[in-house]
Formats: structure tokens, C-alpha cells, sequence
């Protein structure tokens, strides 16, 4: 059994096009590609009592709001969001589907949002990655939920774009357990469009809560029992999806 002293096992699900881009990035971006990071400082010890809070909030809620912005390492928002747009501006986002494996339907009258997966190996993703696996260790020791891993990916909407209402993970299956999205947008106001419609875990028809997807504005919530959709943005949108996973890293074929 794993023990919860050992880094979450992260399946890098390679998305061939990144790869592809690599050297585009870097041509693009020039000098400014390190820029996006230059200015990130290391991050400081996540508070428990911070953690106590958002259990307890997540238990009794399953789902909490909140801003992320002095539990991250100063300026990894900014560098995220330097390396999102470049991903974006270089083609390197594939179109997002709706299902798993064979499953997958590409279907955009439910969602018309493009998607690359973090692998954790740029400055900017592993300093992510090491917050997320704070997070990892302590819902667990708080939850006793068995979180195993976890898997991410970056997001992008363009003016018009949108994700009907859904839930993260088909009830019964315990695989993504908990969900994470993370704002990275700066100067985001309400004309702007694009925010995050959360519905009632017990009635689908009521609104409880509207997220607005500023710069270091957070979701947390139960995969299997939120109900939520993204409205339609008005200009470019970008966050990142985190889930929290229960099952095993699968072994290639």
C-alpha cells in the first residue's frame, strides 16, 4: 500500500502536440518564455489550521469558494497563465471531449473548450503540482478519502465558449473524487462572461453559488456530487482542472 509520506503517483497523459510545440514555444516566446517564471518564489508551508477550514467547509458543503492567492508561491498565477496562453497561441490545446477512453465524444454543443494536460515538468507546473500534493496529503488525513494521485490539465475558452451542466465523474465510480479549478485570468469583470454556475447536489435546477474566474480564485467540490456548467465567455478564458483521484495509475499496454 502506498504510504501517504510518498509523492502522489501523477500519470503524465502526454498530449503529442505539446511535444510538438516545444520548439515553437520557445521561438515565440524568446526571452519572455522564462519570464513567465523568473518572478516565482518558492512556496511557503501550507497553514493546517488554512486545511482545517477547508475539510470541514468541504464536508459540510461539498463545495467551497475561495481564493488561492496567499497559499501559492508569489507569482506562479501570472507564470501559469504565461505559459497557458503561449500553449494557446501556438495551437497546442486539442479540442475537449466528453467521456473517457473509448468513450470520448467530441460533441460542442456540450462543450467547446480546448485542454493540454500538465506533466509537471516545466518550473511553473511543479510548483503547482507540489501545492496540489499538500492538498493530496491533507484531505486525506482529514477526510480519511484515499486520495491516490492526481491529474491536470490546462483549459481555454475563447469569446463564445462554454460546458453545458455536468458532474466531473459518473456517481458510484470513486475514481475522481475531489475536483480543483483554478483561475488565471487577470481583470476579469462581469461583462467578461465565463463564470462557474454551481448547482445543489440534491436539486439540479437550484443555483448555489456563481464563481467569477478571476486570477487566483479557486473551486473545490466533490466530483461525483456537484453539478456545475461554464457560461458562455466573452473573451479569452483560461484556468486549470485538477482532480483528485482514488484509483490506481494505470499500467501502460
Amino acid at each position: 500500500m502506498e504510504s501517504e509520506k510518498t509523492r502522489a503517483a501523477v500519470l503524465p497523459l502526454p498530449e503529442p502536440r505539446l511535444e510538438e510545440a516545444s520548439g515553437q514555444l520557445d521561438r515565440l516566446a524568446g526571452d519572455a518564455a522564462g519570464a513567465g517564471v523568473a518572478g516565482v518564489r518558492g512556496a511557503q508551508p501550507v497553514d493546517e489550521g488554512w486545511l482545517d477550514e477547508l475539510a470541514d467547509r468541504l464536508c459540510g458543503n461539498a463545495w467551497v469558494d475561495l481564493d488561492l492567492t496567499a497559499h501559492l508561491p508569489a507569482g506562479l498565477v501570472a507564470a501559469l497563465r504565461h505559459e497557458v496562453a503561449i500553449l494557446d497561441r501556438t495551437e497546442a490545446m486539442g479540442r475537449a471531449g466528453v467521456g473517457r477512453g473509448t468513450d470520448l465524444i467530441r460533441d460542442r454543443s456540450v462543450r467547446r473548450d480546448k485542454i493540454a494536460w500538465l506533466d509537471g515538468y516545466t518550473m511553473a507546473q511543479a510548483e503547482l503540482f507540489r501545492f496540489f500534493e499538500v492538498l493530496r496529503l491533507g484531505m486525506n488525513q482529514r477526510l480519511f478519502l484515499g486520495l491516490k494521485r492526481f491529474e491536470a490539465h490546462y483549459a481555454t475558452y475563447h469569446s463564445g465558449d462554454f460546458y453545458k451542466r455536468h458532474l466531473d465523474s459518473f456517481r458510484g465510480r470513486a475514481s475522481r473524487v475531489i475536483s480543483l479549478v483554478l483561475y488565471l485570468n487577470e481583470n476579469w469583470g462581469l461583462e467578461d462572461g465565463g463564470d462557474l454556475r454551481v448547482f445543489s447536489p440534491d436539486n439540479e435546477e437550484q443555483v448555489i453559488g456563481m464563481v467569477r474566474p478571476e486570477a487566483g480564485r479557486a473551486v473545490l467540490f466533490l466530483s461525483e456530487d456537484i453539478p456545475h456548467e461554464v457560461l458562455p465567455a466573452n473573451r479569452t478564458r483560461y484556468s486549470i482542472a485538477c482532480w483528485f483521484r482514488r484509483d490506481e495509475v494505470p499500467l501502460p499496454l
